[in-house]
């Protein structure tokens, strides 16, 4: 690429992401090389005692319940969890809520169980990079360091009655000797360290009347947590000027929550007034007026709709309120992944990026099934939902409110414009199609993409993510067009990839709507794509609906394509579902196209893949129609 390429892609960078941001990344990164950053966060302080154990147990604040013995709901002693139980104590970790890693009994925390690499713990975590080739993904290390697997401990210690808290503990202390403040992997990433100090609340909550929560284990905690928090809140700005996700949104609530809950703590007032504050803004900017996110992702809308849930109830016990505009939209939050899930399973599509995170296991129900969550985002908003069999997460937050009718979307249609996403409910199928422009930094290149469920069953799917540190080509797959049932100019994507999380020329709306008539439902949609290609291609898509039956139509053109490419229709197939789904083509023409089938991949859990069938419509003509019977 030439220096007139490089700087085409600047301004485009700059001009999609605003001045604001490459100011700060220029700076951080002037920061990080000469030092003055790594200067900011002391290596291995000074042990200092800011509180002590009976001080915290005299605190005047509330937690979602005051110990163990307080807890009294009903208990389902239920054999997934026990082998879940029975896993962590010899040794292995269920990573990202898909594979089982075999970590051993005294796993070190810096090693990646994925590559073999060992981190150096005592490397300044400016000095260690989130990804490298030799390394690995740095998420397989930290994995375990997050601590979401003590729910399973936890749950396991309620339902069955055995008092687990010195396991629990034990591995606390290991990591604290393990991982020198501001050392190492695990302090790379501020989101982590407040997910740990989160998790390890609700531990010293729930054992707060253990004889093993001793002096001791207090000390070496409460050091660590004020450390966790020290950093955080000294280096928010990358969270919310350079990455501004479901990072920011975690470690603004954490600021909050730990002056709310440590408030002996030095800083712990500044933390808490600034971090209601910074959370209040995050969630007005990143959760759309519609309900929708900024992250264009199922899963990180579930993280987002679990943090809210943690931070409306823990300040209503404590008699404080955020913003209205919090409430609002978290209500509009799980109003939006509601009409997007299945009643059969409580599945939604596997749109858009998924790291696997489940940050706040507290029932047996499977990873992508979000109902228990919902459940208690909405009861602890009031709004009007009722899942059978899903309160347990809702039990943990101490939110017992029952009562309220069952809720759920129409049949019919439902319009999320600010996020894009354009849904056909019945009562045997869910069309789910993406159509939206963009002022925040999109995930994968997927405009367009139409989604197919029969039955509870995905038999047109989102390929999802698998890895975000693999090979290019397999991150191109997954992130780019080729895996989502859309169009291809050739094998370009819609937009021309970068590095990492970055995309040049978003492709932008110029118009959608879905309407309802005549025993049909039809979506039209139009967005300008490939403009890196050429500035002036339109892709146009027509689906149509026949109300009651298995039965789409699809139609494709794409306006001012160069003659010389091939226009690529792609469909990606399930297996399961290779015999109820047949797909038929044609050109404008009315020329008949045959399929060319390869395989793709699908990803429903991060770090797992599995083959789907590719059924590929190519031509030089401008526009292909489409239809699609699932029987």
């Amino acid at each position: 690429m030439g220096i007139a390429g490089k700087i085409s892609r600047i301004v485009n960078l700059a001009g999609n992401m605003g001045m604001r941001y490459m100011r700060f990344r220029a700076g951080h990164e002037v920061m990080r090389r000469s030092g003055l950053l790594k200067r900011k966060f002391p290596a291995a302080p000074e042990y200092k005692q800011y509180l002590t154990l009976a001080e915290w147990k005299m605190l005047p604040v509330s937690f979602f319940f005051a110990s163990r013995e307080a807890l009294n709901f009903p208990k389902d002693p239920d054999n997934d969890l026990k082998k879940r139980y029975e896993q962590l104590k010899s040794g292995k970790l269920l990573l990202f809520n898909s594979i089982v890693a075999d970590l051993g009994k005294d796993y070190d925390w810096v090693t990646n169980p994925d590559s073999g690499y060992k981190y150096d713990k005592h490397k300044h975590w400016t000095e260690i990079p989130d990804y490298s080739k030799e390394a690995g993904d740095i998420k397989f290390v930290w994995e375990k360091s997050r601590f979401s697997y003590i729910y399973d401990i936890i749950r396991y210690d309620y339902h069955y009655g055995e008092d687990c808290s010195q396991m629990v503990f034990a591995d606390i202390l290991s990591w604290i000797d393990n991982n020198p403040v501001n050392c190492g992997p695990n302090y790379r990433c501020s989101q982590e360290m407040s997910l740990r100090v989160l998790n390890w609340t609700f531990a010293l909550y729930y054992y707060s009347n253990s004889p093993n929560l001793t002096e001791e284990v207090f000390n070496k905690m409460q050091h660590v947590i004020y450390w966790h928090m020290h950093h955080v809140y000294h280096n928010i700005n990358f969270s919310r000027i350079a990455v501004r996700n479901n990072h920011a949104i975690t470690e603004t609530l954490t600021l909050y929550l730990a002056g709310l809950l440590y408030p002996a703590m030095p800083g712990a007032d500044t933390w808490k007034k600034r971090g209601k504050a910074w959370f209040e803004e995050e969630v007005a900017y990143q959760v759309y007026d519609d309900g929708t996110f900024l992250q264009y992702s199922m899963n990180y809308h579930r993280i987002v709709a679990q943090l809210l849930t943690w931070g409306i109830t823990l300040a209503d016990n404590n008699k404080e309120r955020f913003a209205d505009v919090v409430y609002q939209r978290a209500k509009r939050s799980f109003v939006f992944l509601r009409t997007c899930m299945v009643d059969e399973n409580g599945y939604l599509p596997n749109y858009g990026a998924n790291d696997g995170a489940l940050f706040f296991r507290l029932s047996n129900a499977e990873y992508r099934d979000y109902r228990p969550q919902l459940q208690a985002l909405a009861l602890a908003v009031g709004s009007e939902l009722k899942f059978n069999d899903h309160n347990e997460d809702a039990f943990w937050y101490g939110i017992f409110e029952n009562a309220r009718k069952t809720w759920q979307p129409a049949n019919g249609v439902h319009t999320f414009e600010k996020g894009g996403y354009y849904i056909i409910r019945e009562p045997e199928t869910l069309t789910f199609i993406k159509c939206g422009g963009y002022k925040d930094r999109p995930q994968h290149a997927d405009n367009l993409h139409l989604d197919i469920w029969y039955k509870g069953v995905n038999m047109l799917p989102d390929a999802g993510s698998y890895k975000y540190n693999t090979d290019d080509v397999t991150i191109r797959y997954f992130s780019g067009t080729a895996s989502h049932n859309t169009v291809m100019l050739d094998d370009k994507d819609q937009m021309l990839k970068g590095g990492r999380f970055i995309w040049y020329y978003w492709t932008q709306l110029e118009g959608a709507q879905l309407i309802e008539e005549n025993g049909e439902y039809i979506f039209e949609g139009i967005i300008h794509a490939f403009s890196y290609i050429n500035k002036g291609i339109v892709h146009s898509r027509t689906v149509t609906k026949k109300k009651g039956v298995g039965a789409w139509t699809v139609s494709d053109k794409v306006a001012n394509k160069p003659e010389q490419m091939q226009l690529r229709q792609l469909w990606h197939i399930m297996p399961k579902a290779a015999k109820q789904v047949k797909i038929a083509a044609k050109d404008n023409a009315g020329k008949e196209l045959k399929a060319a089938s390869q395989q793709g991949w699908h990803s429903s859990r991060y770090g797992e893949k599995e083959p789907v069938n590719e059924q590929v419509f190519s031509t030089s003509a401008d526009a292909i129609e489409t239809t699609i019977k699932i029987s």
